[in-house]
């Protein structure tokens, strides 16, 4: 089960969707954009709802990639908690797997959800 998301850390909501800044990010602007009904893998969705979900997260990556000036996001998908969701990992000085392996913290800076909104081709 996921953790439910801090109200201020919510950049983006829909019927079916939310984005919002990792509880515990391994970086600065990690976010995490979950579906909203209970699924337990991404094969499970129908197309249209894959395409759905895939075009939100395309989205809130190029907002953070705008926002944040880095290269790139890291799109990782892992399914252990049985529930379809995306993690969007900045890259900034740390490249590939190396990025992961950053120890977790408490989130501290609630204000990149402000920051990453204001990108966003799509609105709350």
């Amino acid at each position: 089960m996921l953790p439910k998301p801090y109200k201020n850390a919510i950049i983006y909501e829909d019927k079916k969707l939310y984005a919002c800044l990792a509880n515990e990010p391994i970086v600065d602007g990690h976010t995490v954009v979950v579906w909203k009904d209970k699924v337990a893998d991404l094969h499970l969705l129908t197309r249209k709802n894959y395409e759905y979900l895939m075009e939100r997260v395309n989205e809130i990556r190029n907002a953070m990639l705008k926002a944040l000036r880095v290269e790139k996001v890291y799109l990782l998908y892992m399914d252990e908690t049985k529930q379809v969701h995306w993690h969007l990992v900045p890259r900034y000085s740390k490249r590939g797997f190396v990025n992961l392996l950053q120890r977790p913290e408490k989130i501290k800076d609630f204000s990149l959800d402000n920051k990453i909104r204001k990108y966003l081709s799509i609105k709350i």
